[in-house]
């Protein structure tokens, strides 16, 4: 068993080159079809929650059988963002670092703890 604290997003990005090297993937796994994948398998994460209460929600968390369906469903669109990444050689700790320091001035603290706000309404 893998955990986050003992894998590197570059791990992930070659176990997903190799699963799709060793199956020929390459020949639909262009942008646009990874994106559609991202985008299909978050709609699948999102309708697991689809019409649940918060309390139900944190059930489904605690129960074993649940919590696979979510976790799966997480990983299938962890899948095709490394992929994606990985295809076109975008460096997701970088990407992910330089997108947070752009949120940090967006949503400065002092206007935006405890607000939902988007930063164009702060």
């Amino acid at each position: 068993m893998q955990s986050d604290d003992k894998t590197t997003v570059a791990e992930m990005k070659s176990k997903v080159k190799n699963i799709c090297t060793a199956r020929d993937w390459d020949q639909y796994h262009n942008a646009k079809d990874l994106a559609i994948g991202i985008t299909t398998e978050s709609a699948e994460l999102l309708d697991i929650f689809r019409f649940k209460s918060a309390e139900e929600i944190d059930h489904m968390f605690n129960a074993p059988e649940s919590r696979e369906k979510i976790t799966d469903e997480m990983a299938d669109v962890l899948f095709f963002l490394l992929r994606l990444a990985q295809k076109y050689d975008i460096d997701m700790s970088d990407a992910f670092y330089k997108k947070m320091a752009k949120n940090e001035q967006k949503y400065p603290v002092e206007k935006a703890r405890g607000s939902n706000k988007k930063y164009d309404e702060l």
